[in-house]
């Protein structure tokens, strides 16, 4: 990626529309080979820190994963391949009572699009060896890991400026629009 493109995108990511983050958002899975600085993945961590939860019960803890864990951590996901070429991950420990995993979704998609705004990629990862990540990741009994987000640079470049929203919505290969949503203003029925 040029300087160019690089610094066109910091430009325009710094004043990015909501409705075309969200329409432009991807799971990102190969990744440039530089670090995110520390200032980035700060804020991106702040949003999954204020994040929404159920009745604010904040069952997360967010374990930042560096250095030569990422790869021994990639080998406990379903896809080791979106983890493994990551400048970092977080891994998304949850613990308590209530809709906990439904709590950890909304922290992990909320750092997903701090992370484009950022111009980071990003991809949640399931767990498949939640056993040996716990012991990686020295959790004991606080907690299990709802899902591990990958974080790194995207290697191709991917700027929400070349398209609009309703074009990256197009290209979105998602069911259509009537597919997936019906209105109802009478009920069904009545239970008697």
């Amino acid at each position: 990626m040029g300087t160019s493109l690089a610094r066109r995108r910091a430009i325009f990511l710094k004043d990015m529309d909501t409705y075309l983050a969200l329409a432009s958002l991807r799971a990102v899975r190969s990744y440039e080979p530089r670090p995110i600085p520390d200032e980035v993945m700060r804020r991106i961590l702040d949003i999954g820190r204020v994040t929404g939860s159920s009745r604010n019960s904040q069952p997360w803890t967010f374990v930042v994963i560096e250095g030569e864990l990422v790869g021994l951590v990639a080998g406990c996901v379903w896809e080791p391949a979106n983890v493994s070429g990551a400048a970092g991950a977080v891994a998304v420990v949850v613990g308590g009572k209530g809709p906990v995993s439904f709590d950890a979704g909304r922290a992990v998609q909320a750092m997903m699009l701090a992370a484009w705004d950022q111009g980071v990629g990003s991809c949640p990862n399931g767990v498949r060896d939640a056993e040996r990540l716990g012991c990686l990741l020295g959790l004991g009994e606080a907690g299990e890991v709802a899902t591990v987000l990958s974080l790194g640079y995207p290697l191709a470049g991917q700027d929400p400026a070349w398209r609009s929203a309703a074009e990256w919505m197009d290209r979105a290969k998602r069911k259509a629009f009537d597919e997936v949503v019906r209105r109802v203003s009478q009920p069904a029925s009545t239970m008697s």
